[in-house]
Protein backbone atom coordinates (compact mmCIF):
# COMPACT_ATOMS: atom_id res chain seq x y z
CA UNK A 1 0.00 0.00 0.00
CA UNK A 2 3.06 2.26 -0.39
CA UNK A 3 2.17 5.88 -1.05
CA UNK A 4 -1.44 5.54 0.11
CA UNK A 5 -3.10 6.27 3.44
CA UNK A 6 -5.59 3.46 2.75
CA UNK A 7 -6.76 1.10 0.05
CA UNK A 8 -10.23 2.63 0.31
CA UNK A 9 -11.63 5.80 1.84
CA UNK A 10 -15.33 5.71 2.69
CA UNK A 11 -17.10 9.07 2.98
CA UNK A 12 -20.04 8.70 5.34
CA UNK A 13 -20.72 6.53 8.39
CA UNK A 14 -24.40 5.84 8.01
CA UNK A 15 -25.46 2.22 7.59
CA UNK A 16 -24.30 2.34 3.96
CA UNK A 17 -20.78 3.49 4.74
CA UNK A 18 -20.44 1.31 7.83
CA UNK A 19 -21.65 -1.78 5.95
CA UNK A 20 -19.29 -1.09 3.06
CA UNK A 21 -16.37 -0.65 5.45
CA UNK A 22 -17.30 -3.80 7.35
CA UNK A 23 -17.24 -5.84 4.12
CA UNK A 24 -13.99 -4.25 2.93
CA UNK A 25 -12.18 -4.88 6.22
CA UNK A 26 -13.42 -8.49 6.17
CA UNK A 27 -11.86 -8.81 2.71
CA UNK A 28 -8.50 -7.64 4.07
CA UNK A 29 -8.45 -4.10 2.68
CA UNK A 30 -7.14 -1.10 4.58
CA UNK A 31 -10.01 1.34 5.11
CA UNK A 32 -10.52 4.83 6.49
CA UNK A 33 -14.09 6.04 7.15
CA UNK A 34 -14.67 9.80 7.27
CA UNK A 35 -17.89 11.08 8.86
CA UNK A 36 -18.95 14.72 8.87
CA UNK A 37 -21.06 14.47 12.03
CA UNK A 38 -19.91 13.82 15.57
CA UNK A 39 -21.88 10.56 15.54
CA UNK A 40 -22.47 7.59 13.24
CA UNK A 41 -25.76 6.38 11.80
CA UNK A 42 -26.63 9.03 9.21
CA UNK A 43 -30.41 9.20 8.95
CA UNK A 44 -30.64 6.74 11.86
CA UNK A 45 -30.07 8.24 15.29
CA UNK A 46 -31.27 7.93 18.83
CA UNK A 47 -32.20 10.29 21.64
CA UNK A 48 -33.05 9.50 25.25
CA UNK A 49 -35.93 10.66 27.42
CA UNK A 50 -35.19 12.21 30.81
CA UNK A 51 -35.31 8.79 32.49
CA UNK A 52 -32.64 7.43 30.13
CA UNK A 53 -34.92 5.33 27.88
CA UNK A 54 -33.51 5.70 24.38
CA UNK A 55 -35.59 5.58 21.21
CA UNK A 56 -34.87 5.96 17.51
CA UNK A 57 -35.51 9.47 16.24
CA UNK A 58 -34.48 8.48 12.71
CA UNK A 59 -35.05 5.27 10.75
CA UNK A 60 -36.55 2.61 12.99
CA UNK A 61 -38.66 -0.20 11.54
CA UNK A 62 -37.70 -3.61 10.13
CA UNK A 63 -39.55 -6.73 9.02
CA UNK A 64 -38.91 -10.43 8.37
CA UNK A 65 -38.29 -9.79 4.66
CA UNK A 66 -35.26 -7.64 5.53
CA UNK A 67 -32.55 -10.31 6.03
CA UNK A 68 -29.55 -8.01 6.30
CA UNK A 69 -30.79 -5.69 9.02
CA UNK A 70 -32.30 -8.53 11.06
CA UNK A 71 -29.01 -10.45 10.78
CA UNK A 72 -27.16 -7.35 11.96
CA UNK A 73 -29.46 -7.11 14.98
CA UNK A 74 -28.72 -10.76 15.81
CA UNK A 75 -25.00 -10.23 15.32
CA UNK A 76 -24.94 -7.58 18.02
CA UNK A 77 -27.49 -9.17 20.32
CA UNK A 78 -30.25 -6.62 19.77
CA UNK A 79 -33.82 -7.64 20.54
CA UNK A 80 -36.59 -7.10 18.01
CA UNK A 81 -39.85 -5.89 19.55
CA UNK A 82 -43.05 -6.53 17.62
CA UNK A 83 -44.88 -3.34 16.72
CA UNK A 84 -48.29 -3.48 18.47
CA UNK A 85 -50.77 -3.23 15.60
CA UNK A 86 -53.70 -5.31 16.88
CA UNK A 87 -56.94 -3.40 17.07
CA UNK A 88 -58.80 -0.81 15.05
CA UNK A 89 -57.23 2.16 13.33
CA UNK A 90 -58.39 5.68 14.12
CA UNK A 91 -59.26 7.94 11.18
CA UNK A 92 -59.34 11.72 11.57
CA UNK A 93 -61.85 12.71 10.44
CA UNK A 94 -63.78 9.47 10.22
CA UNK A 95 -63.94 8.01 6.72
CA UNK A 96 -67.24 8.55 4.94
CA UNK A 97 -67.17 4.89 3.90
CA UNK A 98 -66.26 1.72 5.76
CA UNK A 99 -62.51 2.00 6.64
CA UNK A 100 -61.78 -1.50 5.38
CA UNK A 101 -63.42 -0.66 2.07
CA UNK A 102 -61.36 2.53 1.80
CA UNK A 103 -58.16 0.56 2.44
CA UNK A 104 -59.14 -1.97 -0.20
CA UNK A 105 -59.77 0.81 -2.74
CA UNK A 106 -56.44 2.44 -1.90
CA UNK A 107 -54.66 -0.90 -2.31
CA UNK A 108 -56.25 -1.28 -5.72
CA UNK A 109 -54.85 2.07 -6.80
CA UNK A 110 -51.43 1.01 -5.52
CA UNK A 111 -51.62 -2.33 -7.32
CA UNK A 112 -52.74 -0.60 -10.54
CA UNK A 113 -49.71 1.68 -10.44
CA UNK A 114 -47.31 -1.11 -9.51
CA UNK A 115 -48.59 -3.25 -12.36
CA UNK A 116 -47.49 -0.74 -15.00
CA UNK A 117 -44.16 -0.76 -16.79
CA UNK A 118 -42.14 2.19 -15.47
CA UNK A 119 -40.85 2.75 -19.03
CA UNK A 120 -44.33 2.75 -20.59
CA UNK A 121 -44.50 5.80 -22.91
CA UNK A 122 -48.07 6.39 -21.75
CA UNK A 123 -46.84 7.53 -18.32
CA UNK A 124 -43.73 9.38 -19.51
CA UNK A 125 -43.67 12.86 -18.01
CA UNK A 126 -46.40 12.09 -15.48
CA UNK A 127 -45.96 12.72 -11.79
CA UNK A 128 -47.70 10.48 -9.28
CA UNK A 129 -50.03 13.36 -8.47
CA UNK A 130 -50.98 13.95 -12.09
CA UNK A 131 -51.62 10.26 -12.70
CA UNK A 132 -53.73 10.01 -9.54
CA UNK A 133 -55.87 12.98 -10.59
CA UNK A 134 -56.79 11.08 -13.78
CA UNK A 135 -58.04 8.01 -11.92
CA UNK A 136 -61.77 7.43 -11.39
CA UNK A 137 -61.52 6.05 -7.86
CA UNK A 138 -63.50 7.31 -4.85
CA UNK A 139 -62.09 10.50 -3.29
CA UNK A 140 -61.35 8.74 0.03
CA UNK A 141 -59.29 6.10 -1.75
CA UNK A 142 -57.37 8.67 -3.80
CA UNK A 143 -56.67 10.72 -0.66
CA UNK A 144 -55.38 7.55 1.01
CA UNK A 145 -53.02 6.81 -1.87
CA UNK A 146 -51.69 10.37 -1.91
CA UNK A 147 -51.21 10.26 1.86
CA UNK A 148 -49.28 7.00 1.48
CA UNK A 149 -47.01 8.47 -1.19
CA UNK A 150 -46.29 11.69 0.66
CA UNK A 151 -45.95 9.96 4.03
CA UNK A 152 -43.48 7.39 2.67
CA UNK A 153 -41.45 9.49 0.22
CA UNK A 154 -41.72 12.78 2.12
CA UNK A 155 -42.11 14.89 -1.02
CA UNK A 156 -45.25 16.24 -2.73
CA UNK A 157 -46.90 13.66 -5.01
CA UNK A 158 -46.89 16.33 -7.70
CA UNK A 159 -43.08 16.28 -7.75
CA UNK A 160 -42.42 12.55 -7.89
CA UNK A 161 -42.27 10.80 -11.28
CA UNK A 162 -44.78 7.96 -11.45
CA UNK A 163 -42.16 5.68 -13.03
CA UNK A 164 -39.89 6.29 -10.03
CA UNK A 165 -42.57 5.15 -7.57
CA UNK A 166 -43.28 2.04 -9.65
CA UNK A 167 -39.59 1.13 -9.87
CA UNK A 168 -39.05 1.58 -6.14
CA UNK A 169 -42.17 -0.41 -5.27
CA UNK A 170 -40.79 -3.32 -7.26
CA UNK A 171 -37.55 -3.21 -5.29
CA UNK A 172 -39.38 -3.15 -1.94
CA UNK A 173 -39.81 -6.89 -1.82
CA UNK A 174 -41.95 -7.23 1.28
CA UNK A 175 -45.23 -9.11 1.17
CA UNK A 176 -45.98 -8.13 4.74
CA UNK A 177 -45.76 -5.05 6.91
CA UNK A 178 -42.59 -2.93 6.93
CA UNK A 179 -43.62 -1.71 10.41
CA UNK A 180 -43.48 -5.28 11.77
CA UNK A 181 -40.65 -4.75 14.27
CA UNK A 182 -38.46 -2.15 15.87
CA UNK A 183 -35.35 -2.74 17.96
CA UNK A 184 -35.80 -2.39 21.69
CA UNK A 185 -32.80 -0.35 22.72
CA UNK A 186 -32.72 1.28 19.23
CA UNK A 187 -31.51 0.14 15.82
CA UNK A 188 -28.99 2.97 16.10
CA UNK A 189 -27.16 0.73 18.57
CA UNK A 190 -26.34 -1.53 15.60
CA UNK A 191 -24.65 1.41 13.84
CA UNK A 192 -22.63 2.13 16.96
CA UNK A 193 -21.66 -1.54 17.27
CA UNK A 194 -20.53 -1.64 13.63
CA UNK A 195 -18.55 1.55 14.16
CA UNK A 196 -16.85 0.06 17.21
CA UNK A 197 -15.46 -2.78 15.08
CA UNK A 198 -13.66 -0.19 12.93
CA UNK A 199 -11.71 1.33 15.81
CA UNK A 200 -9.25 3.99 14.68
CA UNK A 201 -10.28 3.53 11.06
CA UNK A 202 -13.28 5.79 11.79
CA UNK A 203 -12.84 9.57 12.03
CA UNK A 204 -15.81 11.65 13.18
CA UNK A 205 -16.27 15.37 12.57
CA UNK A 206 -14.39 15.04 9.28
CA UNK A 207 -16.45 16.10 6.26
CA UNK A 208 -15.21 15.36 2.75
CA UNK A 209 -15.20 18.56 0.67
CA UNK A 210 -13.05 17.77 -2.38
CA UNK A 211 -12.00 14.65 -4.26
CA UNK A 212 -9.18 14.69 -6.81
CA UNK A 213 -8.76 11.82 -9.25
CA UNK A 214 -5.32 11.25 -10.71
CA UNK A 215 -4.82 8.05 -12.66
CA UNK A 216 -5.38 5.10 -10.38
CA UNK A 217 -5.34 7.08 -7.14
CA UNK A 218 -7.63 9.49 -5.34
CA UNK A 219 -6.90 12.37 -2.99
CA UNK A 220 -9.55 13.38 -0.48
CA UNK A 221 -9.53 16.81 1.16
CA UNK A 222 -11.52 17.19 4.36
CA UNK A 223 -13.14 20.21 5.92
CA UNK A 224 -10.38 20.09 8.52
CA UNK A 225 -7.76 20.75 5.84
CA UNK A 226 -6.31 17.24 5.81
CA UNK A 227 -5.53 15.44 2.54
CA UNK A 228 -5.70 11.65 2.44
CA UNK A 229 -4.89 9.36 -0.47
CA UNK A 230 -6.34 5.99 -1.44
CA UNK A 231 -6.66 3.65 -4.37
CA UNK A 232 -10.46 3.99 -4.32
CA UNK A 233 -13.20 6.05 -2.66
CA UNK A 234 -16.80 5.20 -1.82
CA UNK A 235 -19.07 8.23 -1.40
CA UNK A 236 -21.63 6.70 0.94
CA UNK A 237 -23.97 9.64 1.45
CA UNK A 238 -27.35 10.53 -0.12
CA UNK A 239 -27.20 11.90 -3.68
CA UNK A 240 -28.04 15.50 -2.67
CA UNK A 241 -25.20 15.49 -0.15
CA UNK A 242 -22.87 13.77 -2.64
CA UNK A 243 -23.58 16.51 -5.18
CA UNK A 244 -22.02 19.08 -2.84
CA UNK A 245 -18.56 17.50 -2.95
CA UNK A 246 -16.19 19.21 -5.39
CA UNK A 247 -14.44 16.94 -7.90
CA UNK A 248 -11.19 17.54 -9.79
CA UNK A 249 -11.38 17.03 -12.66
CA UNK A 250 -15.11 17.65 -12.82
CA UNK A 251 -17.36 14.63 -13.04
CA UNK A 252 -18.63 13.54 -16.46
CA UNK A 253 -21.74 15.50 -17.46
CA UNK A 254 -23.98 12.42 -17.24
CA UNK A 255 -22.83 11.71 -13.69
CA UNK A 256 -23.19 15.33 -12.57
CA UNK A 257 -26.68 15.32 -14.08
CA UNK A 258 -27.58 12.11 -12.26
CA UNK A 259 -26.52 13.66 -8.95
CA UNK A 260 -28.67 16.71 -9.68
CA UNK A 261 -31.85 14.74 -10.32
CA UNK A 262 -32.75 14.39 -6.64
CA UNK A 263 -34.35 16.33 -3.79
CA UNK A 264 -34.15 15.44 -0.12
CA UNK A 265 -37.16 14.11 1.73
CA UNK A 266 -38.75 16.27 4.42
CA UNK A 267 -39.99 14.69 7.63
CA UNK A 268 -40.52 15.44 11.29
CA UNK A 269 -40.62 12.56 13.75
CA UNK A 270 -41.91 12.78 17.31
CA UNK A 271 -41.90 10.17 20.08
CA UNK A 272 -44.57 10.71 22.71
CA UNK A 273 -44.27 8.99 26.11
CA UNK A 274 -47.42 8.16 28.09
CA UNK A 275 -48.10 6.34 31.33
CA UNK A 276 -49.89 3.39 29.76
CA UNK A 277 -51.38 2.29 26.39
CA UNK A 278 -54.90 3.38 27.32
CA UNK A 279 -56.13 3.18 23.70
CA UNK A 280 -56.02 -0.61 23.91
CA UNK A 281 -58.83 -0.51 26.48
CA UNK A 282 -61.08 0.61 23.60
CA UNK A 283 -59.81 -2.00 21.15
CA UNK A 284 -57.63 0.51 19.28
CA UNK A 285 -54.24 -0.28 17.77
CA UNK A 286 -52.70 3.15 18.33
CA UNK A 287 -52.50 3.68 14.56
CA UNK A 288 -53.93 7.08 13.67
CA UNK A 289 -54.37 8.21 10.06
CA UNK A 290 -55.20 11.84 9.39
CA UNK A 291 -57.11 11.98 6.12
CA UNK A 292 -57.46 15.76 6.08
CA UNK A 293 -53.74 16.35 6.65
CA UNK A 294 -51.66 14.48 4.08
CA UNK A 295 -48.44 12.92 5.31
CA UNK A 296 -49.46 12.71 8.99
CA UNK A 297 -49.86 9.43 10.89
CA UNK A 298 -49.04 7.84 14.24
CA UNK A 299 -48.56 4.34 15.58
CA UNK A 300 -47.84 2.50 18.79
CA UNK A 301 -44.17 1.75 19.55
CA UNK A 302 -44.65 0.66 23.14
CA UNK A 303 -42.32 -1.97 24.54
CA UNK A 304 -41.27 -3.40 27.87
CA UNK A 305 -39.19 -0.26 28.34
CA UNK A 306 -41.82 2.39 27.74
CA UNK A 307 -45.30 3.24 26.47
CA UNK A 308 -44.93 5.47 23.44
CA UNK A 309 -46.54 6.64 20.23
CA UNK A 310 -44.53 7.74 17.22
CA UNK A 311 -45.91 10.59 15.12
CA UNK A 312 -44.68 11.28 11.57
CA UNK A 313 -45.26 14.43 9.54
CA UNK A 314 -43.89 14.05 6.02
CA UNK A 315 -43.69 15.97 2.77
CA UNK A 316 -45.15 19.48 2.45
CA UNK A 317 -46.64 19.22 5.95
CA UNK A 318 -43.19 18.79 7.49
CA UNK A 319 -41.91 21.87 5.65
CA UNK A 320 -44.91 23.89 6.89
CA UNK A 321 -44.50 22.74 10.49
CA UNK A 322 -40.74 23.17 10.49
CA UNK A 323 -41.09 26.81 9.46
CA UNK A 324 -43.36 27.43 12.47
CA UNK A 325 -40.84 26.12 15.00
CA UNK A 326 -40.66 23.55 17.77
CA UNK A 327 -43.25 25.16 20.07
CA UNK A 328 -45.87 24.97 17.33
CA UNK A 329 -44.94 21.37 16.44
CA UNK A 330 -45.22 20.24 20.06
CA UNK A 331 -48.55 22.01 20.62
CA UNK A 332 -49.97 20.64 17.36
CA UNK A 333 -48.96 17.07 18.17
CA UNK A 334 -50.49 17.29 21.63
CA UNK A 335 -53.72 18.82 20.26
CA UNK A 336 -54.12 16.23 17.54
CA UNK A 337 -53.49 13.25 19.84
CA UNK A 338 -56.14 14.46 22.28
CA UNK A 339 -58.54 15.02 19.41
CA UNK A 340 -57.92 11.49 18.11
CA UNK A 341 -57.64 9.48 21.34
CA UNK A 342 -59.41 11.57 23.98
CA UNK A 343 -58.32 13.47 27.07
CA UNK A 344 -56.17 10.60 28.32
CA UNK A 345 -53.69 11.55 25.58
CA UNK A 346 -53.07 14.84 27.39
CA UNK A 347 -51.04 12.94 29.99
CA UNK A 348 -47.78 13.16 28.06
CA UNK A 349 -44.79 12.31 30.25
CA UNK A 350 -42.09 12.96 27.64
CA UNK A 351 -41.76 14.23 24.09
CA UNK A 352 -38.85 13.92 21.66
CA UNK A 353 -39.07 15.85 18.40
CA UNK A 354 -36.62 15.42 15.52
CA UNK A 355 -36.99 17.87 12.64
CA UNK A 356 -35.10 16.42 9.67
CA UNK A 357 -36.10 19.19 7.26
CA UNK A 358 -32.92 20.60 5.76
CA UNK A 359 -30.62 18.58 8.02
CA UNK A 360 -27.09 19.84 7.21
CA UNK A 361 -25.48 16.43 6.71
CA UNK A 362 -28.32 14.20 5.52
CA UNK A 363 -30.33 16.72 3.54
CA UNK A 364 -33.52 15.45 5.16
CA UNK A 365 -35.26 12.18 5.82
CA UNK A 366 -35.62 9.45 5.20
CA UNK A 367 -34.55 9.32 1.59
CA UNK A 368 -33.67 11.48 -1.37
CA UNK A 369 -36.19 11.26 -4.21
CA UNK A 370 -35.74 11.67 -7.97
CA UNK A 371 -37.84 14.65 -9.10
CA UNK A 372 -36.45 14.97 -12.64
CA UNK A 373 -39.15 13.34 -14.75
CA UNK A 374 -36.66 12.25 -17.42
CA UNK A 375 -33.89 10.90 -15.13
CA UNK A 376 -34.68 7.23 -15.82
CA UNK A 377 -31.02 6.21 -15.75
CA UNK A 378 -29.84 8.34 -12.80
CA UNK A 379 -29.54 5.40 -10.43
CA UNK A 380 -27.65 3.22 -12.93
CA UNK A 381 -25.28 6.10 -13.72
CA UNK A 382 -24.55 6.63 -10.02
CA UNK A 383 -23.98 2.92 -9.42
CA UNK A 384 -21.46 2.91 -12.28
CA UNK A 385 -19.72 5.93 -10.73
CA UNK A 386 -16.42 7.27 -12.01
CA UNK A 387 -13.92 4.63 -10.83
CA UNK A 388 -11.90 4.85 -8.73
CA UNK A 389 -14.73 6.94 -7.23
CA UNK A 390 -17.87 4.96 -6.39
CA UNK A 391 -21.29 6.05 -5.13
CA UNK A 392 -23.48 4.20 -2.64
CA UNK A 393 -26.61 5.05 -0.67
CA UNK A 394 -29.88 3.47 0.36
CA UNK A 395 -31.53 5.10 -2.66
CA UNK A 396 -29.37 2.98 -4.98
CA UNK A 397 -29.99 -0.39 -3.31
CA UNK A 398 -31.21 -3.32 -5.38
CA UNK A 399 -33.76 -4.06 -2.64
CA UNK A 400 -35.57 -1.96 -0.07
CA UNK A 401 -34.43 1.47 -1.26
CA UNK A 402 -34.96 4.19 1.38
CA UNK A 403 -34.92 1.67 4.25
CA UNK A 404 -32.12 0.67 6.64
CA UNK A 405 -32.12 -2.69 4.85
CA UNK A 406 -31.47 -0.87 1.59
CA UNK A 407 -28.62 1.10 3.13
CA UNK A 408 -26.89 -2.12 4.20
CA UNK A 409 -27.50 -3.72 0.79
CA UNK A 410 -26.13 -0.65 -1.03
CA UNK A 411 -23.01 -0.58 1.13
CA UNK A 412 -22.26 -4.22 0.51
CA UNK A 413 -22.95 -3.93 -3.21
CA UNK A 414 -20.47 -1.04 -3.42
CA UNK A 415 -17.92 -3.07 -1.47
CA UNK A 416 -18.25 -5.91 -3.99
CA UNK A 417 -17.47 -3.49 -6.84
CA UNK A 418 -14.48 -2.05 -4.99
CA UNK A 419 -13.07 -5.45 -4.04
CA UNK A 420 -13.36 -6.62 -7.65
CA UNK A 421 -11.52 -3.49 -8.88
CA UNK A 422 -8.85 -3.96 -6.21
CA UNK A 423 -8.26 -7.58 -7.15
CA UNK A 424 -8.14 -6.67 -10.84
CA UNK A 425 -5.51 -4.00 -10.16
CA UNK A 426 -3.40 -6.46 -8.18
CA UNK A 427 -3.65 -9.06 -10.94
CA UNK A 428 -2.66 -6.47 -13.56
CA UNK A 429 0.30 -5.34 -11.46
CA UNK A 430 1.44 -8.92 -10.89
CA UNK A 431 1.31 -9.69 -14.60
CA UNK A 432 3.47 -6.65 -15.33
CA UNK A 433 1.05 -5.43 -17.96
Amino acid sequence: MSGYDADVIVAGAGFTGLSAADALVSAGLDVIVLEACDRVGGRVERTAFADGVAMDTGGQFVCDEMPNVTALARRFGLRLAETPLDGEFVFRPQASANPEAVFAETDRIHARAEGMDPRDPKIAGLTAGEWLARQNDPPDAKAGYQAMVEGLWCRPAGEIPLWYLIDNDRRTTSDGNELQYFVEGTIHAAAEALAATLGQRLRLGTPVVRITRAGDSVSVRTGNGDVLTARQVIIAVPPVMASRIVHEPGLPASLAGALGAWKSGTVIKALVRLERPFWRDRGLSGMILWRDTLGLFACDVSSAQATALVVFAGGPLAVEWSAKGRAFIEAEIRRRLVEALGEAAAGVTGLLIRDWVGDPWSGGGYSDVITDLQAYDAEDILRAGAPPVHFASSELASSFPAYIEGAIVAGREAAVRVIAAHQSAIATSASGS
